[in-house]
């Protein structure tokens, strides 16, 4: 969840009212958000330099860390939180905004050459005409452009944001992709002239910028926006030019968002200017920009047009659980800045209008969550299910992890991501490209792919507690998740069992006669090699089992699972001195 820092005595006004910390957090809780943590411009310096906390003195600011849904992105700054609560407690009516009235030919254009689809295809454009910054305003402006670049924006592969002086530049524009060589210009806080490709070197020892180099610097040609005398705004998604860089002397601001996806770059223009044209000389009004693609495709951006859906009341009051009137239900959407009234006659129906500011609304449960929350989520009573059913493949763990346990093995719960080297290497298996799904951008190198087995965790456990006394008996009840062409996401889960004996012999036959057990109690006889009509073993050659201590596990004519000692080369990479003996069986095949 983003965590949004706001000065409380700014807020405070921009509420038009002071609030007490109590007072300030039911509100907050009262909204659906919540504030995180009270704390002073000095502490947070401190923290972050990791210095010693001064005590905090009379003078010092109070900022407010407030916890927002991670889908509004409307709330991501000051502005937009006061907008926000004064409609909730009624103080504003919700604003309208609009795009002003001009006629294509006094727009400013944006063409975009055909070069661009190789590497960022998308750009939408849009102008605060009239704006004016203070100093606080100004580093919200800022800030909440960073807020998205983390959020929506995803570190800025799927959208950039450029914000440029206006009144610096002339239009028309042109959104080109050329060779690193081609581009030169000042980048934001320089002073010296670079050429792109030795900017992309430059920028490697810079803390902020080096993490998204990456994003362009293996392609053969870099984005660029350039004005009506060459002079480049920005090269996305790395940095804006200094010569359009925005001061609090700007009045007039050019937005530009390049992306990799339209709908998201939208969203991200949308809250732009929704949130920063209250600073407009024309509160709330926007001039659009006229995009013109390679092939002749004309688009005004943005767009910020009202969506419309109906939701019937019986919806809305059957999933809260509280009986409410029409009149009830549009009163509190409007609450949550949702145009609402009652729609035509016959079935009690809300037709609901989604300002441009609420890209988070999609589907009617969203409204309905808008009216729990601004009814008040304390305030809905408790009551029972009349009927809950468990899915049958958690009903069939269930009964699984208890079985086992009554067979003396303990339960543990491992991360369902690993790295390549515990799914592969250390297992002795060759890694096809054909199985594990990769993780695109991970955290540290031990969470780099999605497992396709419970093994590399459980030895890792054991691993870790060579030391525990001996036996060690643990099992696990988890999903792995496998490539599937089959499915739309293109992988698949798969609910295994897997269990594990460690002791000062191998274990195998105590492994063997869990299986028995196992099948015995889902019914299904031990038959001979060949009969569908229940399961019998075969040997197998796993690199990861010890060569003739292993079998694989056949039932109604398919494989479901495979048991047998662990090889020692794979005990040593887990640094497991004792002889281990392991089980995996996929129980959704008894479904």
């Amino acid at each position: 969840m983003p965590t949004v820092s706001v000065g409380r005595d700014r807020l405070f006004t921009a509420l038009g009212r002071s609030y007490t910390q109590e007072e300030f957090e039911d509100l907050c809780f009262s909204f659906g958000i919540e504030l995180d943590d009270v704390t002073t411009e000095k502490a947070i310096i401190s923290k972050e330099k990791h210095l010693e906390e001064e005590k905090p003195s009379a003078d010092d600011e109070i900022i407010y860390k407030i916890e927002v849904p991670a889908n509004r992105y409307d709330l991501l700054c000051l502005e937009g939180l006061a907008q926000a609560l004064l409609v909730f407690n009624g103080k504003e009516k919700i604003p309208k905004y609009t795009v002003a009235n001009i006629s294509k030919a006094s727009m400013l254009k944006m063409h975009v050459k055909k070069e661009t689809s190789l590497i960022r295809p998308f750009l939408v454009c849009a102008v605060l005409r009239g704006i004016t910054f203070d100093e606080a305003s100004y580093n919200s402006f800022i800030d909440l452009q960073d807020k998205l670049h983390q959020n929506i924006c995803r570190k800025r592969t799927l959208v950039a944001i450029g914000t440029h002086d206006l009144d610096t530049l002339q239009g028309p524009f042109t959104y080109e992709a050329l060779p690193p060589p081609e581009i030169n210009f000042v980048p934001l806080k320089q002073v010296k002239n670079f050429r792109a490709d030795e900017l992309m070197e430059f920028y490697k020892s810079d803390l902020k910028l080096k993490k998204f180099l990456h994003i362009i610097e293996n392609s053969s040609v870099y984005p660029v926006i350039y004005d009506r005398n060459r002079t480049v705004l920005s090269l996305p998604p790395i940095i804006n030019g200094a010569h359009s860089a925005i001061t609090l002397k700007t009045k007039n601001v050019f937005i530009e968002c390049t992306a990799t996806d339209l709908t998201k770059a939208k969203i991200v223009l949308n809250t732009m200017v929704t949130t920063f044209s209250t600073y407009c000389k024309r509160k709330f009004e926007v001039e659009p920009v006229e995009v013109i693609s390679f092939d002749g495709k004309s688009s005004v951006y943005p767009d910020l047009s009202e969506y419309n859906m109906e939701v019937p009341l019986s919806y809305i009051t059957g999933s809260i659980g509280v009986p409410l009137e029409v009149d009830e239900v549009t009163s509190l959407l409007k609450r949550m800045q949702l145009h609402a009234e009652k729609a035509g006659s016959g079935e009690a129906k809300i037709s609901v209008s989604v300002p441009p500011t609420r890209s988070d609304i999609l589907h009617p449960c969203d409204v309905m969550e808008d009216v729990a929350i601004a009814y008040g989520y304390n305030n809905i009573p408790k009551r029972t299910l009349s009927s809950l059913k468990p899915l049958p493949l958690n009903q069939l763990s269930d009964l699984i992890r208890y079985e086992i346990a009554m067979n003396g093995f303990t339960e543990v719960l491992t991360w369902i991501l690993c790295s390549k080297k515990e799914n592969f290497e250390m297992l002795n298996r060759k890694d096809d490209k054909s199985t594990a799904v990769i993780i695109g951008n991970p955290r540290s190198s031990d969470f780099e792919v999605v497992r396709t087995s419970l093994m590399p965790g459980m030895l890792k456990t054991v691993g870790h507690n060579k030391d525990h006394p001996k036996p060690i008996k643990i099992y696990e009840v988890g999903d792995v998740v496998l490539l599937d062409e089959k499915k739309d996401v293109g992988a698949s889960n798969r609910r295994l069992l897997g269990a594990l004996y460690c002791g000062a012999n191998s274990g195998f036959e105590l492994i063997h006669s869990l299986v028995d057990r196992i099948m015995e109690v889902m019914g299904t006889p031990f038959v001979p090699v060949g009969d569908k009509s229940g399961y019998f073993i075969e040997l197998s050659n796993e690199p990861e089992f010890l060569s003739g201590r292993q079998a694989k596990i056949i039932y109604k004519g398919g494989r479901i699972g495979i048991f047998g000692i662990v090889h020692p080369e794979v005990l040593n990479n887990f640094d497991i001195p004792d002889p281990c003996s392991f089980l995996e069986l996929d129980i959704e095949s008894f479904l």
